[in-house]
């Protein structure tokens, strides 16, 4: 029934979070965190339509674009994520220390199919009933396998991942139509397996990312970057790839696309402001793009293409001109907020562990590094 489909409508699922940056014990930093923010971010800055389920404790502070659902007897999710001057790169231990309780099939729309859908849990908020939910509703549903893997220690919170065929959303791979990874969540998926039930995308950090659909395994070129902080990388990415396939470019493209939103967020600390003069410029290309495929009569009936298209080194080109060229004032896509007592009260007990091979991420996204553990200048 795709009669009641919003065209290029997005359907946004997963918890805002508190994030608070560590290093030795002391608090350098405190944003909006979550995947679902740092996706919205992206979709809002290019004008496509989304709706999003999120849920918060009443303690949430943030004045945000999209209002969440208050769950009146939860805190908001809240993780912590450590790093140690012992360790000259940028590894971390990522601990979550407040769950907002999930995301239910109840708590999505019902009377409405979407184009796309996007499956961005962080703390174990998307239920195996959700996802299926979310299956049922959407055209295209791309899923963040961390909303899969993750698993939390009980004592400590401290973050680590589980294969996922130990998951419980196994069965629901054949339905998916997008499964992100970072380079190290791939070591817990059967890739060869995945791609022949949809299409696995893999972010390399500094050498960008690799697609893989069936027979296609497509490396896609990464884009300069001096890395300042990688939270939501992963995220900014997967909004960019969402934002490609949602004005019809082939799935190369698309990616392109998201590692240029993945450079422009780890050159920024928490959920990333964009530049007026960028977006445009975005906006523009992808006019462009969408013009050519018209005229071209490339995308028939809505097929997603895995074709790497002629141009596709042009886009590459125009994406890297847009972002070298002079900034103009920036849109404010978060306020920050001070550290604050709630959040305070907590830091003394989650002091870094050193066990700094359980999980490197954060909130939303691991580290981005290259093969020796130096901190990548690309995305």
């Amino acid at each position: 029934m795709r009669e009641n489909r919003e065209p290029t409508s997005c359907l946004v699922v997963g918890n805002y979070c508190h994030d608070v940056l560590m290093k030795d014990g002391v608090v350098l930093a405190e944003s909006l965190g979550g995947a679902a923010s740092f996706i919205s971010a992206v979709l809002d800055g290019v004008s496509i339509p989304s709706t999003l389920i999120a849920k918060v404790g009443s303690d949430f502070s943030y004045s945000v674009t999209h209002p969440p659902l208050v769950s009146p007897h939860s805190k908001t999710t809240l993780f912590h994520a450590h790093f140690s001057s012992q360790i000259q790169r940028h590894d971390r231990v990522l601990k979550r220390v407040h769950a907002c309780e999930p995301i239910t099939p109840s708590d999505l729309p019902h009377s409405r199919r979407f184009q796309f859908g996007l499956g961005v849990g962080v703390a174990g908020e998307i239920l195996p009933e959700t996802l299926e939910k979310m299956l049922d509703i959407c055209d295209t549903v791309f899923v963040d396998v961390q909303a899969l893997i993750r698993v939390f220690d009980p004592a400590d919170g401290t973050v680590s991942l589980v294969h996922l065929r130990d998951s419980g959303f196994h069965h629901l791979l054949k339905r998916i139509g997008f499964l992100k990874a970072s380079s190290e969540e791939a070591t817990y998926i059967d890739v060869e397996e995945a791609k022949e039930e949809c299409c696995v995308v893999v972010t390399n950090g500094k050498d960008g990312c690799t697609v893989y659909h069936r027979n296609v395994e497509q490396q896609i070129a990464p884009f300069p970057a001096v890395q300042v902080d990688p939270t939501g990388a992963g995220d900014s990415f997967l909004g960019g790839l969402v934002v490609g396939v949602a004005h019809g470019l082939a799935v190369p493209d698309a990616a392109l696309l998201g590692n240029f939103f993945g450079s422009l967020t780890v050159g920024q600390v928490g959920l990333p402001k964009f530049d007026l003069r960028l977006l445009q410029a975005v906006k523009d290309e992808l006019q462009r793009k969408r013009l050519k495929l018209l005229d071209c009569c490339e995308r028939e009936n809505d097929k997603i293409v895995f074709v790497k298209p002629l141009d596709h080194e042009e886009f590459h080109t125009a994406l890297i001109e847009a972002k070298t060229s002079p900034a103009v004032p920036i849109q404010q896509c978060q306020r920050e907020l001070p550290s604050s007592p709630r959040v305070a009260e907590h830091h003394n007990h989650l002091v870094c562990s050193g066990q700094h091979n359980v999980l490197l991420g954060n909130a939303c996204e691991e580290p981005i590094k290259s093969v020796d553990g130096i901190p990548d200048q690309a995305v």
